[in-house]
């Protein structure tokens, strides 16, 4: 993927049928759902009679009652049988609902209607595991992230068409319904055509017993997540977003209505605004990752979504039906009349970025869930998420609904869940710190710095190795982690540790303290044991072997020490080269590191070159000098 376009993927067949099949499946859930919220919600008397305020969360809740009852099952099935069969089964399955759904909307019959919404969420239900299960099997790791953004960017977007055409629909008048049903069905279709094209994918678990117990099975599924402690909070993380974004997009119908004082096409315009700030978002993380999974853009997101969501409080709440003139509004409005006061822009900006934030935060965190999981329970544990993901939502409508029951305005409810949003994101990154010290690696280099990488691929994907790097900055342990597509165990000098946000990143990422045996003897030989100990277990460990940060910019005699860990357990050895640092903030030229201000450039261009592995075998300080020196080159 490096170098290349993440879109490249919309043209192999390993990537394309499955994407135009989720497009279309969103794009009709969200057709029929949303057109049916939209009647249930401005017409009450004829579609069901449901108090208009809470239509929507009814809705919502009917929709992922399926997740809680059925995902255990959904998983264990895409384990257990062959995906390609598996999702043209789900796809059957879909016209048969939007068969019934017609039947529903031609005749007016609410409670059919709803029991499509239920066989909806079923469907939805069935085609999750399999979707998140089938990528890792088709694509490589750095292409995890894009595909990943592709496929909730495609999602949105779906949203977006499915809102927009369920809007425009209805309002071509006594038709509306039945428009609706003849294009729910057509889609339906055109999903089974694109199903057919998705290539034949062996299951992971195909001797599987299926326990048809839910709850039985989601406990185990959930205990193997449990295993990896990143991605059981990466699980939690993910539920998280889908409590606030359940909560938006459940709220737009009543906010539009009863605060903006709008028609049913100013709801269509806030979802499209959403739906849109979320495709963006994860169509940008590819690039904003480096082609990796960069969990440092998880922080970023929910620092993202807390701010927005507050200034849309902030935005909205003296709204109330004000039109352009600073009059009461006494019909509602258009979307001509909405889009042309001033304050709407500042209401649409804020779903935008909050929605945009959201995909930074949620792209990462599948793509975690998916290169870190054990592949042969890989779908079983998307399916506990998407029970985890259920039970957050359900209690969402649950909150939301009763928060509004007892006088809170739907402003205060977006101020209510932003401020949780802050509260329980620093929750999470005290119990993983590895998300907050993966976002400050990566700040540092989109902000202060831009990272040229060159070599990369040299670093191995799996098994352990030494690198070796020239050490110029304070920061370079923290370039290095921005770069590299896996964790680094650093050996660093144990009076580092006592530098203020430096001292937090290693004590997080596991880094390891070394004195001088002078100094500390002992420190000494408990260094060389942990670093054993990390390379016997296949991690990467980072030394910087001249042993201290340069006070010249050249480069001070690599010592032995590289030699006493290569004979006690020989791994391949990667030289690599910090370009640019020289002169920084964060150097030692002319004076103490980081005591003169004027030298903190933003976008200050360096470089990470990386060489090839060496074998361990006779290797020694002389020649991997002289290969880190070829690889910084001038540029110091």
């Amino acid at each position: 993927m490096a170098g290349h376009s993440q879109l490249q993927l919309l043209r192999e067949r390993r990537f394309a049928p499955l994407f135009w099949t989720q497009f279309l499946g969103a794009a009709n859930d969200n057709l029929f759902k949303f057109a049916f919220t939209l009647l249930a919600t401005y017409h009450a008397a004829e579609w069901g009679g449901v108090d208009p305020s809470t239509a929507g969360f009814v809705i919502g809740a009917i929709f992922i009652a399926p997740y809680v009852l059925f995902s255990a099952t959904s998983g264990q099935l895409a384990d257990r049988y062959e995906h390609g069969k598996l999702i043209r089964f789900v796809k059957n399955l879909e016209i048969v609902v939007m068969a019934i759904a017609t039947w529903g909307f031609i005749g007016r019959h609410a409670m059919l209607l709803y029991l499509c919404v239920f066989l909806m969420g079923l469907h939805s239900t069935l085609f999750g595991p399999v979707k998140y299960a089938y990528l890792p099997q088709h694509l490589r790791e750095d292409e995890l992230t894009g595909g990943n953004g592709l496929v909730e960017m495609g999602t949105f977007v779906a949203i977006l068409v499915g809102t927009i055409a369920s809007g425009l629909m209805l309002s071509s008048g006594n038709e509306g319904a039945t428009i609706v049903a003849t294009v729910c069905m057509v889609v339906a279709v055109l999903g089974r055509i694109s199903a057919a094209f998705v290539p034949v994918t062996p299951a992971s678990a195909p001797d599987l017993k299926i326990n048809w117990n839910p709850i039985t099975e989601t406990w185990a599924n959930l205990r193997i997540a449990a295993r990896d402690r990143t991605v059981f909070h990466s699980l939690l993380g993910i539920s998280w977003l889908w409590f606030i974004g359940s909560i938006f997009l459940t709220s737009f119908t009543p906010f539009a209505r009863t605060v903006l004082g709008g028609t049913e096409n100013v709801v269509t315009v806030l979802l499209a605004t959403f739906t849109g700030g979320i495709a963006i978002g994860a169509l940008a993380c590819d690039r904003l990752s480096g082609h990796k999974v960069e969990i440092g853009l998880v922080p970023f997101g929910s620092i993202g979504m807390t701010l927005f969501a507050v200034d849309l409080w902030l935005a909205s709440r003296g709204y109330g039906f004000m039109g352009m003139t600073g009059t009461v509004v006494q019909e509602p409005m258009g979307v001509a009349n909405f889009l042309a006061a001033p304050a709407s822009w500042r209401i649409m900006a804020d779903l935008f970025l909050v929605a945009m934030f959201g995909g930074f935060y949620s792209v990462p965190l599948y793509a975690l869930i998916q290169a870190h999981a054990e592949p042969t329970h890989r779908a079983r544990i998307i399916a506990a998420n998407n029970i985890m993901n259920a039970i957050f939502m359900i209690v969402a409508s649950l909150m939301a609904s009763t928060l509004l029951k007892n006088g809170l305005t739907l402003p205060q409810l977006f101020l209510v869940v932003g401020l949780m949003n802050a509260a329980v994101a620093a929750y999470i990154y005290l119990l993983v710190p590895e998300f907050l010290m993966r976002f400050l690696c990566w700040l540092l280099v989109h902000t202060v710095y831009r990272l040229r990488e060159t070599g990369i691929e040299n670093i191995p994907e799996k098994g352990a190795a030494v690198l070796v790097c020239n050490h110029v900055s304070f920061v370079d342990p923290l370039v290095v982690l921005a770069a590299s597509p896996r964790p680094i165990r650093f050996v660093m000098d144990h009076r580092i540790f006592k530098t203020p946000i430096v001292s937090f990143v290693f004590r997080t990422g596991k880094a390891i303290p070394i004195a001088p045996a002078k100094e500390d003897e002992a420190m000494l030989n408990r260094a060389y044991d942990l670093i054993a100990e990390a390379l016997e277990n296949g991690e990467l460990v980072a030394i910087f072997p001249e042993g201290r940060i340069t006070d010249t910019g050249e480069f001070y005699p690599f010592k032995n020490g590289i030699r006493r860990i290569l004979d006690r357990t020989p791994v391949p050895v990667v030289p690599m080269a910090l370009q640019g640092l020289w002169g920084s903030f964060f150097s030692r030229k002319d004076g103490p590191a980081m005591s003169k201000p004027q030298r903190m450039a933003l976008s200050k261009k360096i470089g990470l070159a990386v060489g090839p592995a060496v074998a361990p075998d006779g290797v020694t300080p002389e020649n991997l000098q002289v290969s880190v020196t070829a690889l910084r080159g001038d540029w110091r």
